[in-house]
């Protein structure tokens, strides 16, 4: 994501395209410079720590990523995706000595507050171009506050797999160490299926190397989902509802404050929750701060679809449409054009970024609330190393 003020040169000069349908055109994308990098991390053992019921942990440790670089940098324009127990972020090399520090930080939170390890890595560009490999980057307006970052050139998918390899490793800093998480929160409760179910996708070019048809596959997919309402988008138009859950606001107070500060933390993440709540409940106003109007953005600014070296998404769908889904990325998959993950659940779930409420360009990141991304994943796996 960035917002519509980019400053970075490369970054306002990515092609920006406002159809999803476009996603897979490689026409659409860019090459990063030369002197970039990607930084990239996930979640050790997430399916584990997700069939434990820590869905919601496993979320924000990844989405801590994207908050601790750009808060860091002090950059909202860069391009990064969420993948759910993990993201990648791309910048500038000379950056560099920023973006891994922020990075140690946010391994040493995510161990010492979320009881989880992420494992991270720094690729130069110049080693992925050694490769024969490329990261093309896009944008996808989807709406007028927020771009979201596309990539594509395989690129990326090869640096999460020498990261995976121990290569490029990033070690984590000394106990004690804090990223700055600012705006991070988990604010809503989990949200249900309207349709039939929510359904996580991760489907990738397969062994044959058509990207002609893997293109004609991706819009096939896309356009199956567009006959749902809103093109399958988890959310209602409305936004989705307020969550009081106490694990939520614990995770939220661990990125906000020390232990010792933590419960001054949870006080006003509940205050600001109930003053929220009610004013929406009414439909008041605080100040300049409509809460039905956040709340539609909320729905309009979320990454319930991505392209990251193939297409993802997390959307709710009749059984009907899923089936057709289901046989054409079968189809596919038996022709050598993709391979291919899916999960299925009963609600999504959403992780945020909010620098201000009073802005509208805050980002949100959506996955399945039981699993989505991360067990879509071990499932393509489970066919072919990814």
């Amino acid at each position: 994501m960035e917002t519509a003020a980019a400053s970075d040169p490369f970054v306002a000069s990515l092609p920006v395209f406002a159809k999803f349908e476009s996603v897979a055109d490689i026409d659409n994308y860019r090459p990063l410079p030369d002197g970039w990098a990607l930084a990239t991390a996930d979640i050790v053992g997430s399916t584990k720590a997700i069939g434990a019921g820590r869905y919601k942990t496993v979320n924000m440790a990844g989405a801590s990523v994207i908050s601790a670089l750009l808060n860091a940098l002090g950059r909202k324009d860069l391009p990064f995706v969420f993948g759910g127990d993990g993201a990648l972020v791309a910048f500038p090399g000379s950056a560099l000595e920023i973006t891994r520090n922020a990075l140690a930080a946010v391994q040493r939170w995510v161990a010492d507050e979320l009881d989880l390890t992420l494992r991270a890595a720094i690729v130069p560009i110049k080693d992925i171009r050694a490769q024969g490999l490329d990261v093309r980057v896009a944008r996808f307006r989807a709406s007028e506050a927020v771009f979201y970052a596309m990539f594509a050139g395989g690129g990326g998918s090869w640096a999460e797999a020498e990261m995976k390899a121990g290569r490029y490793r990033i070690d984590p800093a000394p106990a004690g160490a804090r990223p700055d998480l600012t705006g991070l929160s988990c604010r809503w409760n989990p949200i249900e299926a309207r349709h039939g179910e929510i359904v996580s996708i991760i489907a990738i070019p397969g062994a044959s190397r058509d990207f002609r048809g893997f293109q004609f596959l991706a819009s096939d997919i896309i356009a199956l989902a567009g006959g749902q309402e809103r093109e399958g988008h988890p959310l209602p138009v409305n936004g989705p509802a307020y969550s009081f859950s106490p694990a939520g606001i614990d995770i939220e107070a661990r990125a906000m404050a020390p232990a010792g500060w933590r419960w001054l933390s949870k006080l006003w993440i509940l205050f600001l929750l109930t003053l929220t709540a009610v004013t929406d409940r009414y439909g008041w106003t605080i100040g300049s701060f409509d809460p039905k109007i956040y709340k539609r953005d909320v729905a309009s600014n979320s990454d319930f679809r991505k392209f990251d070296d193939g297409l993802k998404m997390t959307i709710d769908v009749d059984a009907d449409v899923l089936q057709r889904i289901e046989n054409r990325l079968k189809q596919a998959e038996e022709a050598g054009i993709c391979n291919y993950g899916l999960h299925r659940q009963k609600s999504a779930l959403m992780t945020c970024l909010v620098a201000s409420p009073l802005q509208r360009d805050h980002v949100h990141f959506i996955d399945g609330a039981a699993g989505g991304y991360a067990m879509a994943a071990a499932s393509l796996k489970a066919k072919v190393p990814v």
